[in-house]
């Protein structure tokens, strides 16, 4: 397999921000006096903040209306996204790939205001980098539009890409598109079940994973 980009999931990925995300979740419940489902975090870990409103709505008669959820949701987070940095070993990724000359390009389930608290926060906000946020396609993951989205803007056929992934969906996103697909899971994830096909990379060193792969292009 000769690679020529890489595409890469965002919250829990490239930004340390899954605990902030669950953070400002539980803010925005408390806020409407919601209560938390059992294992809430684990279950929301790569969906949307309507996949969650929903699930509360279902399984603890949530009452708070979406929009108000949502706006509730993103203040709290918006407010706060500055202190957020690159997850660690994801630093190292990108100066790789950014010597090697290889594009590469973040794809989120996350809205683009959310993306963009992220990418200002990480020094990735510029004009010239290619991000794929939920607000840019019809479907989000686990559907393949995301992805594909992703390679279309990089201007890389899918099957040349990778894709680096933190949550299950988000896999099943990339190996719909015919991508390759690499989990790199949170060292505390020791929960998931990435499906048939992924590899698994060292939760501590991405780098590893991602060189074989990417070989052909660096000679």
């Amino acid at each position: 397999m000769s690679a020529r980009a890489v595409l890469f999931d965002m919250d829990g990925t490239l930004v340390d921000s899954e605990p902030f995300h669950y953070e400002t979740l539980l803010e925005a419940i408390a806020a409407f006096s919601g209560v938390v489902p059992d294992n809430f975090e684990n279950r929301v870990t790569g969906t949307t903040i309507a996949d969650c409103h929903a699930l509360l709505r279902n399984e603890t008669g949530f009452t708070a209306d979406l929009d108000a959820f949502v706006t509730a949701k993103y203040a709290a987070y918006v407010s706060g996204a500055i202190r957020l940095k690159l997850r660690p070993g994801a630093a190292e990724v990108l100066a790789y790939l950014d010597k090697a000359g290889i594009p590469y390009a973040i794809v989120s389930n996350s809205d683009r205001m959310l993306m963009d608290a992220n990418l200002r926060a990480v020094g990735l906000q510029r004009p010239d980098f290619i991000s794929v946020s939920r607000n840019d396609v019809r479907e989000g993951k686990p559907s393949a539009e995301p992805y594909l989205r992703g390679a279309y803007l990089l201007g890389v056929e899918s099957s040349q890409c990778i894709v680096v992934e933190d949550s299950v969906p988000g896999a099943h996103s990339g190996l719909a598109a015919g991508m390759t697909v690499i989990g790199w899971p949170e060292p505390h994830r020791t929960d998931l079940i990435f499906p048939n096909g992924v590899l698994i990379a060292d939760p501590e060193n991405l780098l590893s994973s991602l060189q074989p792969l990417l070989s052909a292009v660096v000679q």
